[in-house]
């Protein structure tokens, strides 16, 4: 009861503070919708000015890219064809468009797609002025989105060496590089390439030198459908440094964290150099003076019969172990031949067909002997040719002094169409690369991340993925719940001026009863009376009380019998369970 009290004060409180609100003059009200709408003026003019700028390189930069005017000014697509390759596949045709992206598209920015599916794609551009590896880094980055996911195809860019035969139009995967770099994946391996070419000093020759996998998981970043950023910067000191969305991924030293070595070992095996005949390479050998046992018998078996065995009771001699089926007509089905049934004879008998003995393994049987092994006293190691001086050996102590680069290609094969490059930058300082990349990358990183869904989406989306999360959701959610119930929900209590036992109700009073209970009650009120009296306290009530009281009594001797019922009735009506108090001020309120 209380419950409904305490919320009925708070509805009252309610109603106040809505009255006293909508006493005060109208002049607020209007200056609170002015101030209102004032406020969405400006947060709709602030959200206007956040407007996508084309980024402007500041610095020396050697190459940049946006693709934002729609067009591939500077860039030549390939018009020749793959080596050993089917003829129906060798051409260069892969579609190429500039588009915007599909999802998180921000207005005025657009990018390099790769369109087509299985076919090989090559696209190039020659660079404002050549990268000569001398004194200043060389930092490469670049955008890649995988709109569709990524199957089976490469998303790395090539830096072209510098040569005066150099022609766009016939880069093809053969055409001389200096640096791979860039995302890679097919089936379950997922790779990062940071591959540079160097020359052997002596002979010429060019070898791809292979930096280490990263060591990271590049499973989401490749199918999480976000733009993601990847640089690499080569200082000249001869370390390096790759980044995925500004953090480091892998890092090491051109010649020590490069497979293969970027300096041969100094020494070689001689290819001429051939083993001896008497080399001996036996760890151990048969012992010469080991004789074989005379009692050794090689003739006797692995296996013997049992001799032992007695062949069971009931065994079916005349019965086949398999017959062929009842059904089987020779003249209408040929002859029968396999497959065959069990025969249902066999089934509580304990075998058929003729028995034989069982096999036991022969105690007598030790095999062919053979002497038994000790260590050769003529041992010499396992033999290797001599090493000699490595003819080839050099020693390049600088490796970063690469080929120079004049131009920058994709050539790329892939099964997964609508792949996104964007924003690509080739420059000497880093703050240039993350000024840039604030400018693009930041700005669609800021974009996404407005578009992401709330919380309550996420979960689900990760529900969907992981189904065993829903039992965690509703243990989570149904715990607090169930226990705020149990200790917040209102009991309901039980008024105990107005519910009465039920047989107090019924319980029926005769006349005598009733007067008898009205005198005690009326010497009770006497008494209480004169204590008040003594104590210097009158109380009024309790003078009326007893006046009804006695008028009552009297009044209850001149009754006839009719009246006797009918009084019999009311008191019924009223009920004696509660006392002769209650009684009293019940008879009372009934006279009155």
């Amino acid at each position: 009861m209380q419950f409904h009290w305490d919320w009925l004060y708070l509805c009252v409180l309610l109603l106040s503070s809505v009255n006293a609100e909508s006493e005060e003059p109208e002049i607020e009200v209007e200056k609170f919708v002015k101030n209102s709408l004032d406020s969405n003026i400006d947060r709709s003019r602030s959200s206007l000015e956040v407007v996508y700028k084309t980024p402007k390189p500041t610095g020396e930069v050697y190459f940049a890219e946006t693709f934002d005017d729609a067009m591939l000014s500077g860039w030549v697509l390939s018009q020749t064809k793959k080596e050993d390759t089917d003829e129906d596949i060798a051409k260069y045709d892969g579609r190429w468009e500039i588009e915007p992206l599909k999802e998180n598209m921000v207005p005025g920015d657009r990018g390099l797609v790769l369109k087509s599916v299985a076919k090989h794609h090559a696209i190039s551009a020659m660079l404002t002025q050549p990268f000569v590896f001398d004194n200043n880094p060389l930092i490469i980055q670049y955008e890649v989105n995988f709109q569709d996911g990524i199957d089976c195809g490469g998303a790395y860019i090539k830096l072209l060496s510098k040569s005066d035969d150099l022609n766009l139009e016939y880069f093809y995967d053969k055409t001389s590089y200096t640096i791979m770099f860039g995302p890679d994946k097919c089936g379950e391996d997922y790779k990062l390439h940071f591959i540079f070419r160097h020359k052997h000093p002596k002979t010429g020759d060019y070898e791809e030198k292979h930096a280490k996998r990263p060591d990271v998981d590049l499973k989401k970043i490749y199918s999480d459908k976000k733009t993601h950023l990847y640089t690499l910067v080569l200082n000249p000191d001869d370390t390096f440094e790759i980044l995925i969305d500004q953090t480091v991924v892998s890092k090491g030293n051109l010649l020590e964290d490069m497979v293969p070595p970027v300096n041969p070992p100094k020494e070689i095996e001689d290819p001429t150099d051939r083993k001896p005949e008497d080399w001996d390479e036996r760890v151990k050998i048969p012992d010469p003076d080991a004789v074989k046992p005379d009692d050794w018998d090689e003739d006797e078996p692995p296996k013997i019969e049992d001799d032992g065995a007695i062949k069971p009771e009931g065994w079916l001699d005349d019965e086949p172990e398999y017959i062929k089926p009842e059904d089987w007509d020779e003249d209408m089905d040929g002859e029968w031949e396999a497959p065959q049934i069990p025969n249902p004879e066999c089934e509580t008998a304990p075998g058929c067909g003729t028995w034989v003995r069982p096999m036991m393994t022969n105690p007598k049987y030790k095999g062919k002997w053979k002497p038994p092994m000790i260590e050769n006293p003529n041992y010499q190691g396992v033999w290797s040719p001599q090493k000699i001086p490595n003819p080839d050996y050099f020693e390049d102590s600088h490796p970063f002094k690469m080929t120079p680069v004049s131009a920058l290609g994709l050539e790329l094969w892939s099964m997964t169409s609508d792949i996104y490059f964007d924003n690509f930058i080739i420059c000497s300082e880093k703050e240039v690369a993350d000024r840039w990349a604030a400018e693009s990358w930041g700005f669609k990183k800021l974009v996404a991340s407005a578009n992401e869904p709330g919380m309550f989406s996420q979960l689900l989306t990760a529900a969907e993925e992981s189904p065993w999360l829903w039992i965690v959701y509703i243990l989570t959610l149904a715990l607090p719940v169930g226990l705020g119930i149990l200790f917040c929900w209102p009991s309901k209590k039980i008024d105990e001026d107005v519910d009465y036992k039920k047989t107090d109700l019924t319980k029926p009073l005769t006349k005598g009863q009733l007067e008898q209970e009205v005198h005690e009650n009326d010497e009770d009120l006497k008494k209480t009376n004169e204590n008040s009296n003594e104590e210097g306290v009158e109380d009024e009530d309790f003078e009326d009380e007893n006046e009804t009281a006695e008028g009552s009594h009297e009044e209850e001797g001149n009754k006839s019998v009719s009246e006797e019922d009918e009084m019999k009735d009311a008191d019924e009506s009223t009920g004696s369970g509660d006392g002769p108090s209650k009684s009293v001020r019940k008879r009372r309120v009934r006279k009155d």
